[in-house]
């Protein structure tokens, strides 16, 4: 069996290693063991921090709405969602928050729906 040599390839897969840290700082841009790691590092963050964005947004969501739902009347956001449960009312937190911001007098049209 003839003997394969490996360079072309090897080479191929550096210099992607290498492309994907470009602009990294210091050694993780030039070094492959160490860029490797990086890029897988920075990979966790990455798909870590997607999760993390969608908590972010629930978080912003909520401080949105509880801000408007107290000046309709309201104690609490929890006391809110309670009654928007209750009521069927089948809104996210999201869409609220749109509404909220957005076109004020609607949303007091909604809250006053809840609290009747």
């Amino acid at each position: 069996m003839s003997r394969v040599k490996g360079g072309v390839n090897s080479a191929k897969r550096r210099r992607n290693i290498l492309a994907r840290a470009k602009g990294y700082r210091h050694g993780r841009s030039t070094k492959v063991r160490l860029a490797k790691e990086s890029l897988v590092h920075a990979g966790k963050n990455a798909f870590n921090h997607r999760r993390d964005k969608k908590t972010d947004f629930r978080k912003l969501w909520i401080v949105r709405l509880n801000a408007a739902i107290r000046e309709n009347g309201f104690k609490s956001y929890s006391t809110f969602i309670a009654a928007l449960t209750k009521k069927e009312i089948a809104l996210d937190r999201k869409v609220l928050s749109e509404i909220a911001q957005n076109q004020p007098e609607s949303f007091t049209r909604i809250a006053q729906k809840v609290m009747a």
